[in-house]
């Protein structure tokens, strides 16, 4: 499509300071036959790309700004945050991304997003987005589109294979997306105030597998990957089965919350009992803290967190250390004694016939040795339990 076509002219474009190539519809720069035996493989790449774009390319970019009515600044902007390159002025955009600037836009002159919320939006949907697609081209596809004995290449197996997938996967996503924004406006709708929707009391936990630096040393890439693969998989089903939630994951580290302190106890201690059993993972330590956490983009930050992190950096092998806070939200929702002193006393009291029965807690707590921190000062760490 020419420049006349979508309505910008020449010096519409010329203004912007850039030249404009056409290029063939869908054929994404430096794509082509070369005359090196390559033009098959990128005559499907071709064609995978508007298979799954769902369109061919025909806006440069600020023929795209300016038929969704945006300024090429902010056009940019949004295409940044969602994790774009810049491409100059080729003609490498389709009918979609004209919507989604008109989309994000409108939201803004509408009054129900700021621009910078928007670009916020933009930003985090990008990112999020942009690790799934990657795993999903590295793991799942790879592995689906190996050679079979058919006597097809790989190259020719992935176009059927992602013409088959892409209307499931799509409707998977969306629906995995509903329910975990109607968790997540639920838990908004349960805060106390509106300040609780933004800086919360959270219970916030880091598990790391020790001596992971060694082992990257010893460990073939291919048995790296699947150990990781294995640590993420075996956390984020344990967090998610006791109603805690999966932050992110760093590799060797993962980072979780949980409203309740007693959730986030069951979840670090169902950790170290799963890794303790598996021969194949190396030892575990963790640490939670409870206080304040400020919530952005699906992260989370504060004092709070950093004091987690340094509970699980000190934290001896195969053991949950936790800080003061959440020893003591512990004793106060009940799953853990405050005194073990007075709840030794008042089973020895049922036992002799002289006192009501002891509640029954799930947790004990031993206060361990106060040491300094660094940016924290001085914190005294508690070792975390079951309670026989």
């Amino acid at each position: 499509m020419s420049a006349d076509d979508s309505g910008a002219t020449p010096r519409d474009v010329a203004t912007e300071g850039d030249a404009v190539r056409d290029v063939p519809a869908g054929d994404p720069p430096g794509v082509g036959g070369d005359g090196d035996g390559h033009g098959d493989e990128n005559n499907i790449a071709v064609r995978l790309e508007q298979l799954i774009l769902g369109a061919d390319r025909r806006y440069t970019p600020f023929q795209a700004a300016r038929s969704a009515g945006v300024s090429m600044d902010l056009a940019s902007r949004f295409w940044r945050a969602m994790g774009f390159a810049d491409i100059g002025q080729v003609k490498a955009l389709t009918e979609a991304d004209v919507l989604a600037l008109r989309r994000l836009a409108g939201l803004v002159e509408a009054g129900l997003l700021s621009e910078a919320m928007a670009i916020q939006v933009a930003r985090s949907t990008g990112q999020t987005t942009a690790r799934l697609a990657d795993w999903q081209i590295d793991s799942f596809l790879e592995g689906l589109t190996e050679p079979q004995d058919s006597g097809l290449t790989r190259t020719e197996i992935t176009y059927p294979l992602v013409e088959l997938l892409l209307p499931e996967l799509e409707e998977f996503l969306v629906y995995v997306w509903r329910r975990q924004l109607a968790a997540a406006t639920g838990r908004v709708v349960r805060a106390q105030d509106d300040a609780e929707m933004v800086d919360r009391r959270l219970a916030v936990g880091f598990a790391d597998l020790v001596g992971f630096t060694r082992l990257t040393r010893r460990l073939e890439e291919e048995e790296l990957g699947e150990l990781v693969e294995a640590f993420e998989t075996t956390c984020s089903d344990l967090v998610a089965a006791h109603g805690g939630r999966l932050i992110k994951t760093l590799g060797d580290e993962v980072l979780f919350s949980a409203d309740d302190a007693g959730v986030a106890a069951e979840i670090g201690l169902r950790l170290i009992e799963t890794m303790t059993h598996d021969e194949t993972m190396p030892e575990l330590r963790v640490g939670i803290a409870f206080g304040t956490v400020t919530t952005r983009m699906g992260d989370v930050f504060g004092t709070t967190v950093n004091l987690a992190s340094r509970l699980t950096s000190i934290a001896p092998k195969d053991t949950v250390l936790v800080d003061e806070a959440f020893a003591e939200e512990l004793g106060r929702i009940g799953d853990a004694p405050v005194s073990e002193a007075d709840a030794a006393a008042a089973e020895k009291a049922a036992e002799e016939g002289t006192g009501e029965p002891p509640p029954s807690y799930r947790f004990a707590l031993q206060p361990m040795w106060q040491r300094p921190v660094r940016g924290l000062g001085v914190v005294e760490p508690w070792l975390l339990t079951r309670r026989t």
